[in-house]
Formats: C-alpha cells, sequence, structure tokens
C-alpha cells in the first residue's frame, strides 16, 4: 500500500515545488465528462494519476455504472489525514473521492462491489476495505513506475 512515506520519498514534501514537477491540469476526455456530468471538465491531478483514473472511468462507462458516481468529491488537498499526523495522500494528488455524503470515513460504505472494481481493476485501492472504513476514497496502489 502507498503510505505518506514513500510519496515523500517519490515525489518530495507537498508545497509549490512538488506541485510545479509532479502535477498536471487533466483534461477530462468529452466521453466521460458526458457520462458521468459530475466530474468536472479539468482535474488538477498527480500525472502518474491521470492513466489509472481514465481507466477507472471508461470501466464504469464499459460496465454501465455511470448513475452510480453520484458526486466527484475531490483529489488534490495538501493536508494532513483526518485525524493523524501523517499526511493524505491527496497531498500528492494520488486520490480522489467519490460519493462523499454516502461514503463518510469510520461508517460502513454504500458503493456497490460493481463501482469499486471499476477502480481496484485499474490500479487503486479502496478505502472501504480499510480498518478504518473510507469508503470514498481511492488511491493508487502503486506509484512504482
Amino acid at each position: 500500500m502507498v503510505t505518506s512515506k514513500l510519496c515523500i520519498a517519490k515525489y518530495g514534501t507537498p508545497n509549490v515545488q512538488m506541485e510545479y514537477k509532479h502535477m498536471v491540469l487533466w483534461d477530462v476526455p468529452q466521453d466521460i465528462n458526458d457520462a458521468t456530468p459530475v466530474l468536472p471538465n479539468k482535474i488538477y491531478c498527480n500525472k502518474d494519476l491521470v492513466k489509472p483514473l481514465e481507466e477507472a472511468f471508461n470501466n464504469i462507462i464499459d460496465r454501465g455504472l455511470c448513475d452510480e458516481v453520484k458526486t466527484w468529491d475531490g483529489c488534490f488537498n495538501i493536508r494532513k489525514k483526518r485525524g493523524l499526523k501523517s499526511w493524505s495522500l491527496h497531498s500528492w494528488a494520488i486520490a480522489v473521492d467519490l460519493n462523499a455524503a454516502w461514503n463518510r470515513l469510520g461508517k460502513d460504505p454504500e458503493m456497490s462491489k460493481e463501482l469499486v472494481a471499476c477502480f481496484t481493476d485499474a490500479g487503486f485501492d479502496w478505502g472501504g476495505d480499510w480498518t478504518r472504513k473510507d469508503g470514498m476514497h481511492f488511491q493508487l496502489k502503486c506509484i512504482c513506475r
């Protein structure tokens, strides 16, 4: 599992310099935007997130699950994990949150296994599998590329 320690080793401490080197404003492809209109047209994220995120949303489209994506709740936010001292992986924009209102931290997730599989099949870990449930949260499984 990717940790903040691994992210610091690869991307550096979250700051403006890290942003210049590793971030991109991704133009979400039109077919993805058309199928999942809750997504913004552009997503500011880590370059390493673009390909897996595009694959995840193509999985959603191909599997007919677009209606299950109710809200886009963010990607990039330099901050510590809620209630902890380590950095959130959102600080490097290698994590995304979906359907947050239905999948609160510490609560049993209300996300279908089919929707989760769209992300895990594209190279993400899901916070709904953790001891401290975070059902809205998907993060890259590996940053080794």
